[in-house]
């Protein structure tokens, strides 16, 4: 299973447009490797959809427990941004960031691109009945045409709402955050896209309580685990 770890964290973004080149160097060669080089974080992995006006770049990080995002260690990273990093994060737009406990995934491997469905609770609906409900959820969604793993998270918004010096940044950004997210891996981004109404109606029939998707399938563009890092360190590979 290619997220691993008992949470993510999910961030949706746009960067202004004449720092796109820099945004994925940056991304590349500096901040992901800080991030997974922070106990606790387990695979990064950096969306992007070219053809979208808003969002068209997100990233997931797998952690071992959701504390690992407002652990000590990562809290340092975020009020001590490198000299590139207060370059770069002030041209971010439309930020959305919230840490999630991955309450139930299905599926083996890795997908070349990802679907990733925000959803609020419907009714007067709660966790409690995503909970319930989420291990079927997510085998429903593994049969999915082009679907080759499922995960769905739980938001955490008090541990990814902490302040840090990052947050500052990028001022005045309030994006609509949300309560669930379902995250489907799959073979491609327009075998993906043509199942969408699809994994959509899944959800609306699982009984989970969940419901308002805001749905984006992005082409995976870089994925960096900890185990690479700890390879590079030590001069280990395969």
């Amino acid at each position: 299973m290619a997220l691993t770890g008992s949470a993510f964290l999910a961030i949706f973004h746009d960067i202004d447009p004449a720092s796109w080149t820099e945004y994925m160097e940056w991304h590349t060669r500096e901040h992901m490797p800080e991030r997974l080089s922070i106990p606790g974080f387990t695979v990064g992995k950096r969306l992007i959809n070219h053809d979208i006006p808003r969002y068209r770049y997100g990233t997931v990080y797998g952690g071992e427990t959701a504390e690992v995002f407002r652990s000590p260690a990562y809290l340092e990273r975020l009020n001590n941004p490198t000299e590139w990093s207060n370059k770069v994060q002030p041209t971010f737009r439309n930020f959305l960031r919230v840490a999630c406990e991955r309450v139930a995934s299905a599926g083996v491997g890795e997908g070349g691109a990802m679907a990733t469905i925000r959803l609020d609770f419907q009714d007067g609906a709660g966790e409690a009945d995503l909970l319930g409900k989420a291990a079927a959820l997510s085998q429903s969604l593994l049969a999915v045409t082009g679907a080759s793993g499922a995960h769905i998270g739980l938001a955490r918004r008090e541990i990814s709402g902490v302040k840090t010096r990052e947050t500052e940044l990028r001022p005045g950004m309030s994006e609509k955050e949300f309560d669930a997210i379902v995250l489907v891996e799959g073979s491609g981004l327009p075998e993906l896209e043509a199942s969408v109404a699809d994994m959509e109606a899944v959800i609306a029939a699982s009984g989970a309580g969940i419901g308002a998707p805001a749905t984006i399938v992005y082409n995976l563009a870089y994925q960096l685990t900890a185990i690479d890092m700890a390879n590079s360190a030590t001069g280990g590979g395969a």
